[in-house]
């Protein structure tokens, strides 16, 4: 039987990590000891250049945004692992056609000049985008995300980047450790947590922390619950690290599993709200929780639950404050979105922006205007406002504290058992293969039957543990007639 590695153990005692970012690692330590002069400052300036790494439908959006946040923007060079999805070809495509119709639709068909030349496919291909321009928008599988921001802070140039920005411990200590880089070279990062740039959030944040309508922050509850959004069936040609990378919202090491994917908007909030800092958040101490897969899809998809229940802890272990979180893919069921924030005089209901008293009254409601600002564009007006007044930002550090409460979810409810922020962080673990190349081992494989191993609740062992071992299911034998 062919049986599947699952995640791999803690980086310090692997003998590689990846292959192809050996010199963007020399890159980093060199451009480090550069004056903080040296690098991208396009503060007044005629024209900021644009880059765009992943070429799918949530960059094909973000970088319409971002040029929609600035006259001066051009989008000059563009980078995929998968040639097809730059023009569009491929499945689920949308890339360069896609974005080159919203932009005329716009009348903003000047601010984009990709010519063949400056459009590159590959693994490797975010160094050339990053190399070209002066700011980047990333947008790739999660799992990407820690190298790619890595290498653009290297090379000194300003990031929006999607959320989740992290899927393991290792891709959290890296993003925080370029983030500090990035906060030296006066860089200026956004992240796609648009709840941060949302009027109602701003606005219920104040009513909670300067004017204290809720009284003393309690509890929290959270919600994802909504339907599985797609699946790519597998090719002929295929190879499997092909596959997973096509198929990447079903695998960790590119995902982080949905309660990342999804979730971590919710998990946000709540990390934002019990911290009281906009700028760093917070972070849970602890998780525990259940999860699983309901069968609602076979298991040769991927490996990712499509539920998960999770208790997170807050302060320290003699003071708690409770999040119960919710997050749900299956069909028929409940949909829910939203989050709770409950106080000792009130609780705050986000999703209807308003908080009520403990006996139900309504204390405060907030009143939407009738043309209101956009977060997703906002994230971008910001960003572009802030490279060109050279107004200090960086959303690096809450976007990490919160795709990593997600991470601390999927370890608890994969397990089964009780997991510290603490303790996981501090193992560095590592899901990602050793090199990152088409023709590499992907680092999960299907067994002879064609079925990936899900993780079994008291079973499951953690990627930290020395005697990890989490084999891919059995061949199921055929009944006999």
């Amino acid at each position: 039987m062919n049986e599947p590695k699952n995640e791999k153990p803690p980086i310090e005692s692997s003998a590689t990590r990846r292959k192809f970012i050996k010199g963007a690692a020399v890159a980093s330590v060199a451009a480090s000891t550069l004056p903080v002069e040296s690098y991208a400052q396009v503060a007044g300036s005629d024209q900021v250049k644009v880059g765009m790494i992943g070429c799918g439908g949530r960059n094909s959006g973000a970088i319409v945004q971002n040029l929609t946040g600035s006259d001066n923007a051009r989008l000059v060079a563009m980078a995929d692992a998968f040639e097809d999805k730059i023009d569009g070809t491929g499945p689920r495509g949308s890339g360069l056609p896609k974005i080159q119709a919203q932009l005329d639709k716009a009348g903003k068909t000047d601010q984009i000049d990709v010519p063949k030349s400056r459009q590159y496919a590959g693994f490797d291909a975010y160094k050339q985008v990053v190399d070209e321009v002066d700011l980047v928008c990333i947008a790739t599988p999660p799992g990407f995300r820690p190298i790619h921001f890595d290498y653009a802070v290297s090379q000194g140039k300003h990031v929006f980047m999607e959320k989740p920005v992290c899927v393991d411990a290792w891709g959290f200590n890296k993003i925080v450790e370029s983030a500090k880089i990035a906060d030296q070279k006066n860089l200026k990062v956004v992240v796609g947590l648009q709840r941060h740039y949302e009027k109602v959030y701003l606005e219920a944040f104040k009513k909670v922390h300067e004017e204290g309508l809720i009284g003393e922050i309690i509890g929290a509850q959270v919600w994802w619950n909504g339907n599985r959004p797609w699946i790519i069936e597998r090719q002929e040609g295929w190879n499997e690290m092909e596959y997973q990378m096509r198929n990447w919202y079903h695998f960790n090491w590119l995902c982080g599993d949905h309660i990342a994917e999804q979730h971590v908007h919710n998990l946000d909030v709540v990390n934002w709200f019990l911290s009281g800092d906009s700028k760093m958040g917070g972070n849970p101490i602890s998780a525990s929780g259940m999860g699983g897969r309901a069968g609602t899809e076979p298991h040769s998809v991927g490996e990712i639950f499509d539920h998960h229940y999770v208790e997170y802890r807050y302060g320290n272990e003699h003071n708690n404050v409770v999040m119960n979180s919710q997050c749900r893919q299956i069909k028929g069921c409940k949909n829910k979105i939203g989050e709770e924030i409950h106080g000792s005089e009130g609780i705050l209901h986000l999703a209807s922006g308003k908080i009520t008293d403990l006996k139900g009254e309504v204390k405060w409601q907030y009143r939407k205007a009738r043309t209101e600002p956009n977060p997703y564009q906002n994230e971008h007006d910001t960003l572009h406002k802030c490279i060109a007044d050279d107004t200090p930002i960086n959303n690096a550090y809450y976007g990490a504290k919160s795709s990593y409460t997600a991470v601390l979810g999927r370890m608890a409810t994969y397990s089964g058992k009780e997991i510290t922020w603490e303790e996981s962080t501090k193992s560095n673990f590592s899901i990602a293969p050793d090199a990152y190349d088409f023709g590499a081992e992907a680092p999960v494989q299907p067994n002879a039957a064609g079925d990936y191993y899900v993780a079994i609740p008291g079973e499951y062992t953690l990627p930290w543990d020395s005697k990890q071992n989490n084999p891919a299911p059995a061949k199921k034998k055929k009944k006999k007639a």
